[in-house]
């Protein structure tokens, strides 16, 4: 599916009393979904051990 007919079917998803910022926050929601399983299948990922060594010393300052 291209990004319009997915915004498409997503709009006739949406209840009929949906307002301009349902409509909004769902594209953008779904958006971040499909852009983070993208970045997983190209390798822009930080491994989970990394990420609990950052938090460890950002959370000790």
């Amino acid at each position: 599916m291209t990004s319009k007919e997915i915004a498409i079917k997503i709009i006739q998803d949406l209840p009929d009393s949906a307002t301009w910022a349902d409509i909004e926050e769902r594209i953008r929601f779904l958006g971040a979904i499909d852009k983070g399983l993208a970045d997983i299948k190209s390798g822009k990922v930080i491994p989970h051990k990394e990420v609990k060594e950052s938090l460890k010393k950002w959370l000790s300052r």
